[in-house]
């Protein structure tokens, strides 16, 4: 967005909900309620939005940002900044319960982690789309790293087609 933030100056500005500590975090950690999201703020400039329900929210979202930082005197900001999506994050319902050794069973070690004194749910790695799949007992799953909600409906299709040709699914 910008060069060389001042963080100190951003906090002394009274922007509500604006936290920084720099001896916990090297970020000022910023909320905004609409839309909703949370900002990393970093002295770099860079900025990291999380929360944002969709691309689209991600995108006005750090637009209103830009134009909050603009109004507290940060002339130099970009009030249509690049934005590159990194991460999304998407869940799932199967809608039925599962047996998570008996997939891993299934599908063999390969692509799989599951580790159930570690944690509870089973780790599947798609190559393509390159995703992570979080998988429940419960049938809910998580996935991660997407670039895009198509990447997301893909690994979503890719673990339906192949518990379905398991016999997983109901």
């Amino acid at each position: 967005m910008a060069e060389d933030f001042d963080l100190v100056k951003i906090m002394e500005s009274g922007l509500e909900g604006a936290e920084y500590n720099k001896a916990k975090f090297p970020g000022l950690v910023y909320r905004i309620q609409n839309p909703k999201a949370a900002f990393l703020i970093f002295t770099s400039g860079k900025v990291v939005c999380t929360g944002s329900k969709s691309v689209e929210n991600a995108h006005k979202a750090i637009i209103t940002l830009a134009n909050t930082l603009k109004d507290i005197g940060f002339d130099k900001i970009d009030l249509d900044p690049e934005v590159h999506v990194q991460n999304i994050v998407a869940t799932a319902d199967l809608k039925t319960n599962l047996n998570l050794n008996t997939i891993v069973m299934a599908l063999g070690m390969e692509n799989v982690e599951y580790e159930p004194e570690v944690f509870p749910g089973l780790v599947y790695r798609i190559d393509a789309p390159k995703l992570v799949v979080l998988i429940f007992s419960s049938g809910k799953l998580v996935i991660a790293g997407g670039k895009i909600p198509e990447d997301c409906e893909e690994g979503l299709r890719i673990i339906s087609t192949e518990f379905d040709n398991l016999g997983l699914l109901s």
